[in-house]
């Protein structure tokens, strides 16, 4: 069977070229598709200009509502620097707390950040899982705010009883930005987890990991302890 000659690129381009007629026939279908289809394209285009008219509408809209939410919760942040919980949470009676905040505006970053503020207020209370509930929603790119979270997260399942999510949490602490001074901490605290879950080889080795990272930390004699302590149990 004989093969198919295709033409190449540069012969068709040759050939238009030299019946102007070719191309005139060409513009005029497309003239006439365009006209056919006119409300096809029509609505494409009115979909597209709504589309991003949304868009602007969404994050201007955010954006307002994030500064009007800033400015409300100002007062309820220094009711929770003084200690005073109740009123950060609920209110004033003229100014609101910050449940209100994240109710009212929620997808704002002053409503992210309130979820933080609540949660740490009912880790306080003893609320743990009022506590887990409002940590899970909060994000931050700020490292140090952010592993803070994770830790209070764990200490909120701790309380509860739930090690597996607690170790989880304290995991991403100690991996979220590690540093000198908070990632022992959290060691320390994952390899109470650990202990507590039974799993004692983790916890040797979380303790051992103080000892020889984070020598100069304020847990570094605490892990020594603990170490040898659980060494020992696990050799009987």
């Amino acid at each position: 069977m004989a093969k198919k000659k295709t033409k190449k690129a540069s012969e068709v381009e040759y050939e238009l070229l030299e019946k102007p007629e070719e191309i005139a026939g060409r513009l005029e279908r497309g003239e006439l598709f365009i006209k056919k289809n006119s409300r096809v394209f029509g609505g494409i285009l009115i979909v597209g200009i709504l589309l991003i008219a949304g868009i602007l509408y969404f994050q201007i809209d955010k954006q307002n509502k994030n500064e009007k939410a800033q400015a409300e919760m100002f007062q309820a942040v220094y009711y929770f620097e003084q200690d005073s919980t109740e009123l950060a949470l609920n209110g004033d009676g003229s100014n609101v707390g910050l449940l209100r905040i994240v109710d009212q505006y929620g997808g704002t970053d002053a409503a992210n950040l309130s979820h933080f503020y609540i949660g740490s207020i009912y880790m306080s209370n003893g609320e743990f899982q009022k506590a887990v509930d409002h940590l899970k929603k909060f994000s931050s790119s700020d490292y140090f705010v952010q592993a803070r979270a994770y830790s209070l997260l764990g200490d909120a399942y701790m309380e509860l009883g739930n090690t597996k999510d607690a170790i989880s949490q304290y995991k991403k602490a100690i991996d979220h930005k590690e540093n000198k001074f908070f990632t022992p901490r959290y060691l320390n605290k994952l390899a109470i987890a650990y202990e507590e879950a039974g799993d004692f080889d983790n916890a040797i080795k979380t303790y051992s990991t103080i000892e020889d990272k984070y020598f100069e930390s304020f847990e570094f004699t605490n892990a020594r302890k603990h170490k040898a302590r659980l060494e020992g149990l696990a050799s009987k």
